[in-house]
């Protein structure tokens, strides 16, 4: 615990001294990047050994605030969300290092770093936060923070516009969670975590209402359908190293405290894990359908997050309707589904995000009509964003893959186990989640082909570069760890053990024993993993063989009889997406066209 104190105290001060660096751009980069990597390497030590151990360490300190104490404990769900907020963290502010700099002659960087490593310190000091004022400091000093960064380019009205939709929507969430707050150290007497967790009986209507207060409060900041308005919004707003945060992390504080509720309210009731199975549907839907219509590269990305939110509270919905019902399977399989999925979207997303920052670094411009043919021009960019592309499509053999098929798994267990209604409406499951994995893949095959792909779009494409090592080597690393968790998916599941016991009350042995046993796909899908990857390798291998031997043909390919193609002979982004969009989609969920006719005999543009 002192090392974790240890940490942030790090992370406090070096957000100080950067924003006392004030002009100075290169001494702000390297104190406060400086001090963000070093405070999070710190941190992740005790993150680690909490998680493995299963240890328990607090600290409580008089605190002269009316009804207040200082109460930190450093638990196995703690250090479970203390792991991304570290090492995610620490990519980022390596990322950030290099990528501020393009401002250094516009724009003051002491604040954005001071404001980087109060976002981190805060982010931490919530997870490990034992009182209910303390959180809500904390959770106060993560959102403002949040606020400042994503309003980092304020001079543009749309960031401003951003700025501001996120703020009302983030302390529309913070009533929610005071007055849930309130209610608890009622009934329970304190405010602190402990006496709540130990003393605290509700009636069956006062816990519904201590659910639905959190799941508003707590689904504000994790963008939970109808709660998610500002998250399109803010995260293309943001510098892309805060938005790979904000999305990889930041939302994922919601989940951490939606899970640290349940740990209040004792066992579930029949009605919880169905409704968030609603609840998770509705947000995995409308995020991968209103994804297939964005333009702006980091809005799509954004929208991506609301869909895997979706599916996390969509898995923890299964677990806990396995439980209630009976089905320890069913509930094993949902809860590992969903608490592996927090892990591997936030490796997928934060990748996702720096990839897109580089390509705005490169080309000049997120607008994927803009785009086209960056593969040439940035090749190492490239592949490492058609790797997180394939990871957060859910396909073989990455990391995405494996969390979603132990949902499809525990799915399919409920449907096959549970009889009646219940039974159908799992099965019925099954096939939503088929249809909104359909739409992933065709979003990230429409986002890869229309920005990498093809012929560039605009001057700024033509004339894109490549981003510098320092910007490249932390997309690198998050993509090596998305194939390592991909690989060995049985090890992770070990970590999560402990987790699921701390909340869900489910012994670690019968979790590891049903994750291991035939019923379950991880004893086999690091294999399948692993066997994949070696073929694409190999075909790759083939590939580059070939083209080194030089090998010709005598005949050009009929080219239809275009003999210099163009950028308009090619999909666009719009046109790619089209039919599902205005084919498959509901009229009611079709987005509203205004289109300009074409004029002339030989028209321009329509």
């Amino acid at each position: 615990m002192t090392l974790l104190l240890m940490a942030i105290g790090i992370l406090l001060l070096a957000a100080l001294a950067a924003g006392m660096a004030g002009r100075r751009p290169m001494v702000a980069t390297v104190v406060g990047a400086g001090g963000a990597v070093t405070g999070c390497v710190l941190g992740l030590v005790p993150a680690l050994g909490g998680l493995l151990s299963g240890g328990v360490e607090s600290r409580r300190w008089p605190w002269p605030v009316p009804g207040g104490e200082f109460h930190v404990q450093l638990d196995a769900l703690s250090a479970f969300f203390l792991i991304p907020i570290f090492l995610l963290g620490a990519v980022a502010a390596v990322y950030g290092a290099d990528y501020l700099l393009a401002y250094r002659d516009r724009k003051s960087l002491g604040p954005p770093w001071f404001f980087f490593n109060l976002f981190l310190a805060g982010m931490a000091m919530v997870v490990v936060a034992r009182h209910a004022l303390l959180f809500m400091i904390a959770w106060e000093v993560m959102s403002l923070s949040a606020f400042f960064l994503v309003t980092f380019e304020h001079e543009k009205k749309d960031v401003r516009m951003a700025g501001w939709i996120y703020l009302v929507a983030t302390h529309l969430g913070a009533a929610f969670l005071l007055a849930m707050f309130l209610f608890l150290g009622r009934e329970a007497g304190s405010l602190d975590f402990d006496r709540i967790g130990a003393g605290l009986q509700l009636v069956p209507t006062h816990t519904g209402l201590v659910l639905g207060l959190a799941l508003i409060g707590f689904g504000t900041k994790a963008g939970l359908v109808p709660l998610h308005v500002w998250l399109p919004e803010a995260h293309p707003a943001a510098p892309s190293h805060v938005s790979a945060l904000m999305s990889g992390v930041m939302i994922k504080i919601g989940i951490y405290g939606l899970l640290r509720t349940l740990t209040f309210l004792g066992p579930p009731a029949v009605w919880w894990g169905p409704v968030l199975m609603v609840i998770g549907f509705s947000g995995a839907i409308l995020g991968v359908s209103m994804a297939l219509m964005q333009r702006d590269l980091k809005r799509a990305l954004a929208y991506s997050s609301i869909e895997n939110v979706g599916l996390i509270v969509l898995a923890l919905g299964v677990g806990l309707w396995g439980m209630t019902s009976g089905r320890p399977v069913v509930a094993v399989l949902g809860l590992a589904g969903g608490l592996l999925h927090i892990w591997n979207h936030s490796l997928m997303k934060s990748l996702m995000f720096l990839c897109a920052g580089s390509v705005w670094h490169g080309a000049g411009t997120r607008d994927m009509e803009q785009l086209g043919g960056l593969m040439k021009r940035m090749p190492r960019t490239g592949v490492w964003m058609v790797l997180g592309a394939v990871a957060l499509a859910a396909l073989p053999p990455l990391n995405g893959f494996v969390s979603e098929w132990i949902l499809y798994m525990g799915m399919l267990q409920g449907g096959l186990a549970l009889t009646g209604l219940g039974g159908v409406a799992m099965l019925m499951s099954v096939a939503l989640l088929a249809l909104v994995g359909g739409l992933a893949m065709i979003c990230f095959v429409r986002l890869i082909g229309i920005v990498w792909l093809g012929e560039p779009r605009s001057e700024g494409a033509r004339q894109a570069h490549e981003a510098s090592r320092v910007m490249v080597t932390p997309v690198a690393v998050l993509g090596v760890l998305c194939l390592l968790a991909a690989l060995f998916p049985g090890r992770l599941l070990t970590l999560i053990a402990l987790p699921v016991q701390q909340v869900f009350g489910i012994n670690p042995a019968q979790f590891i024993s049903v994750m291991a046993s035939a019923q379950s796909p991880v004893a086999y899908l690091g294999t399948v993993n692993a066997v994949v990857l070696m073929t694409v390798a190999a075909c790759a291998g083939l590939f580059w063989w070939m083209r080194r031997r030089g090998a010709q043909t005598s005949d050009s390919t009929w080219g239809c009889g275009y003999a210099v193609p163009t950028s308009r002979m090619q999909y666009t982004g719009q046109s790619f997406s089209e039919m599902v969009v205005t084919r498959v989609f509901p009229r009611w969920w079709r987005p509203r066209r205004s289109v300009v006719a074409p004029q002339g005999v030989f028209p321009d543009e329509a």
